[in-house]
């Protein structure tokens, strides 16, 4: 459920600065200044809810798209691993924490947007939670959670927001699976009884 609420959020908030730019393809710049997190208005003029509102803006329906995608995707196995508090907190965090990188390490002018941070969250929180909990080696999880952050690298992608909420996501999933109690093992016994009849 929370999934769907939140590809819906997306998709919603795409149409409405879809509007606002006269553009349904292609965000207008002035748009993504606007709602895209822009690391020196934060800084030097207090747009402080950038930080927040850039998980929500695409600067195009393929980025949209391709976000979305990945959203269904990771955050359908989320919603059977984890309460849906936990996954939201996952989620949030894991995006908030992937802007305030980009805010401390990235260039001041160009607009970040996208919720790849938090769907990387995700995925991260995921990988590990289903390693931890079966009480396996956690490094393999990382190496894969590492190995896509580094395929996903491209010109004009956001890698601190990646980085951060990966590594965000991927605390809280093991966090998740070291508090939680595994299962009681099965155990059998056997029993057996015999007579002597004379």
């Amino acid at each position: 459920m929370p999934t769907y609420i939140i590809i819906a959020l997306n998709l919603a908030f795409y149409a409405y600065t879809s509007i606002l730019g006269r553009n349904f393809m292609e965000i207008n710049y002035k748009v993504i200044l606007q709602y895209g997190q822009v690391n020196f208005y934060v800084l030097y003029q207090g747009w402080y809810w950038q930080v927040f509102t850039a998980m929500f803006v695409h600067v195009n329906i393929i980025h949209l798209l391709g976000n979305m995608l990945f959203l269904l995707i990771f955050g359908l196995r989320a919603e059977e691993l984890f309460a849906i508090h936990e996954y939201l907190y996952v989620y949030f965090l894991s995006g908030l924490a992937g802007n305030m990188l980009t805010l401390l390490f990235g260039p001041l002018a160009p607009p970040s947007a996208g919720a790849s941070g938090a769907i990387f969250g995700l995925f991260g929180a995921c990988t590990i939670y289903v390693r931890r909990a079966i009480r396996q080696s956690i490094i393999s999880a990382l190496l894969y959670s590492f190995f896509l952050l580094m395929i996903s690298a491209a010109p004009n992608v956001n890698y601190l927001a990646h980085l951060g909420g990966l590594v965000i996501g991927l605390l809280i999933g093991y966090l998740l699976a070291a508090t939680r109690k595994p299962k009681s093992p099965l155990t059998h016994g056997y029993t057996y009884s015999y007579s002597i009849k004379n």
